[in-house]
């Protein structure tokens, strides 16, 4: 396995993430960031605790609970009512966008109900598209094989990405 960011250097991403962010949303009243289940919402929980004291906007987590293998086969499930988030601004945190499915369908139970924006955000970027999907924020863009898998590693253990 080959090191793709140190754990200093991802940390450093996910820094510069949350303050780009930010930068996008100063204005807003509410941001909801929601991460999708697994590494999306350990990266989406870093960057709220970031977030959470540095401005005047109010930052609220929740969660996405996708079958990132077959999406279509289970209802997608979100931690938060959505009356809540009803003319929000949303931004959609996942760890590493490939080919795009898993975050297209979380996509597509958001826009169910009326947003006022939705924003992608994502850690490694692959730029193996197979469905529409752009990532707004993005803290590296790689360029890798469809052999070879990135993984990113967060745990109590640290943080750190890697290619396989």
């Amino acid at each position: 396995m080959q090191e793709i960011l140190s754990p200093v250097q991802l940390e450093q991403k996910i820094e510069r993430l949350a303050h780009e962010l930010l930068e996008n949303c100063f204005e807003e009243k509410d941001v909801f960031i929601g991460g999708i289940h697994g590494n999306g919402i350990l990266l989406a929980k870093k960057l709220h605790e970031i977030l959470k004291n540095t401005s005047d906007v109010k930052f609220h987590l929740f969660e996405v609970t996708v079958n990132k293998d077959e999406p279509w086969s289970d209802p997608i499930v979100l931690s938060i009512p959505r009356e809540e988030m009803k003319n929000g601004f949303i931004v959609l945190v996942d760890d590493v966008l490939n080919s795009g499915k898993t975050m297209q369908y979380a996509l597509t139970e958001l826009l169910q109900f009326p947003t006022k924006a939705i924003k992608t955000l994502t850690l490694v970027d692959r730029t193996h598209r197979r469905f529409p999907v752009k990532a707004d924020f993005v803290g590296i863009r790689l360029s890798t094989t469809l052999q070879e898998r990135v993984e990113v590693q967060m745990d109590n253990n640290g943080t750190k990405a890697y290619l396989a």
